[in-house]
């Protein structure tokens, strides 16, 4: 059993299920969160709960935060009882989140100014994945620093891929985040035509995912979709925070796009009627209500489950390059 003591903070869609694959693997795990019920949970199944982000960092090895913004992070790390108050020698912070790169930076460098080290850690590939630890994990930050962490990344997750200095892994986070969505709305669009034209919508599933069309946001969130629940465990105010951040990085680089800012504003309007933490999926619902339609199918599934069997985490080596050591 790993004697590395892990303290996790967040516990939510994502991160309670990845604090659960560390709890399901004998990790000696300190949990905190401010919901008490979810703290509880974890207390049954063996964890330990830490009174104060400070306590639950003077008494762990690697400092885990999965938190729904940048400000939320800020304030767990910053605050009077924060992380940084316990941090010492020798400690790993990784985050875990959906962040911006320059906060990650900032953050990252008060802690190295405590002698830790800070990574930035995202995780892509939905919260069926996240439960299974079959979920993808972009890896910023030192070389040594990613070896002494794989070994914990690979309970966490299945492919890793280290991504560069810290900061880089949630850069590339926002990038990939911003093509799902790009995808979500295109497919609402292509199911809502399906839907007035005619065809029948269990027939139009299959021929998008066996086409040129398909994606793993088709095979993922149109089930959901079809279904009628949406219920993909992310709501409409992180995609605009996501992609919000992405387009902010284009612009502060000159970069002139356009798909992003019109995906932007139809999520900004998704959210005007529906509200921010509508699911993101019923952004179909725009289209739905101005048809007068329901885009529906029949045996859809209400959540996504992965149904593939767990496999221990490995380094991804992009291509032409030499794996390293």
């Amino acid at each position: 059993m790993d004697k590395t003591r892990i303290g996790f903070i967040g516990l939510g869609n994502v991160g309670g299920k990845l604090a659960g694959n560390l709890l399901r693997h004998g990790i000696d795990l300190t949990v905190r969160d401010l919901d008490p019920e979810r703290v509880a949970e974890f207390v049954a199944r063996g964890a330990k709960a830490s009174p104060t982000p400070r306590a639950l960092a003077e008494t762990t090895d690697i400092i885990i935060t999965c938190l729904p913004s940048p400000a939320a992070c800020a304030a767990v790390m910053e605050g009077a009882d924060g992380v940084l108050a316990g941090i010492g020698a020798g400690k790993i912070w990784l985050e875990m989140s959906t962040t911006d790169a320059a906060e990650i930076r900032r953050l990252g460098a008060r802690v190295e100014a405590a002698g830790s080290t800070a990574m930035d850690c995202p995780v892509s590939g939905g919260c069926h994945r996240a439960a299974t630890g079959n979920i993808s994990i972009f890896a910023g930050g030192a070389r040594e620093a990613f070896e002494r962490v794989l070994p914990t990344l690979s309970i966490l997750g299945r492919q890793i891929l280290h991504t560069g200095p810290i900061g880089s892994a949630s850069i590339l986070k926002v990038i990939t985040n911003y093509l799902c969505t790009t995808h979500l709305v295109a497919l609402t669009e292509a199911l809502s035509v399906a839907k007035v034209v005619g065809l029948d919508l269990n027939m139009t599933y299959e021929g998008i995912r066996i086409s040129s069309g398909n994606s793993f946001v088709h095979e993922t969130e149109s089930q959901v979709i079809l279904n009628g629940s949406r219920d993909i465990s992310f709501t409409m105010d992180l995609v605009i925070k996501d992609v919000g951040l992405f387009d902010t990085i284009a612009q502060e680089h000159g970069v002139p796009l356009e798909l992003s800012p019109l995906v932007l504003g139809i999520f900004k309007d998704g959210e005007r009627r529906y509200g921010p933490r509508e699911l993101s999926p019923n952004i179909i619902r725009r289209l739905e209500d101005a048809c007068g339609i329901r885009v529906l199918g029949e045996g859809f599934p209400a959540e996504m489950v992965d149904e593939e069997p767990e496999a221990k985490g490995y380094e991804v080596v992009p291509k032409g390059r030499a794996r390293a050591g």
